[in-house]
């Protein structure tokens, strides 16, 4: 299977779970890599034949920029779900989403978290497993 990977897309949110996030907002960090049959794009050149990544983006900006979530393993998982359930040429999406400025007396680089999800074989979204 190929892979085609985005990453640090940055996005302007309001999700967590103190209502100082939810009202003055902070940038979100996402990667997203699609596991899918590229065959096709690589031999003929053909946007057609692929997903366009400058789409892929604007659909993760209306999620990440839309409604708020508590936790950014819902963010995470939202968009694991919207992008199988949008794009059906991919058979498994990682997306990880890093809070970089958590409202804590901490000092670190931020909170990442990472889910993978599948299609089984009859086209049903679950967890992709251990890696």
């Amino acid at each position: 299977m190929d892979k085609m990977t985005l990453r640090g897309m940055r996005f302007f949110g309001y999700h967590g779970v103190f209502a100082e996030e939810n009202k003055l907002g902070q940038q979100f960090i996402v990667d997203l890599t699609l596991l899918l049959d590229l065959a096709e794009a690589a031999d003929t050149d053909n946007l057609e034949a692929t997903i366009n990544y400058a789409e892929i983006h604007a659909f993760v900006k209306t999620i990440v920029e839309g409604p708020p979530f508590k936790l950014i393993e819902a963010l995470a998982g939202h968009i694991a779900s919207a992008v199988l359930d949008a794009y059906t040429s991919v058979n498994e999406v990682t997306v990880s989403v890093t809070k970089p400025h958590p409202p804590f007396e901490i000092y670190f680089d931020g909170v990442t978290v990472e889910l993978c999800r599948k299609r089984d074989d009859h086209g049903t979204q679950q967890p992709a497993g251990n890696r």
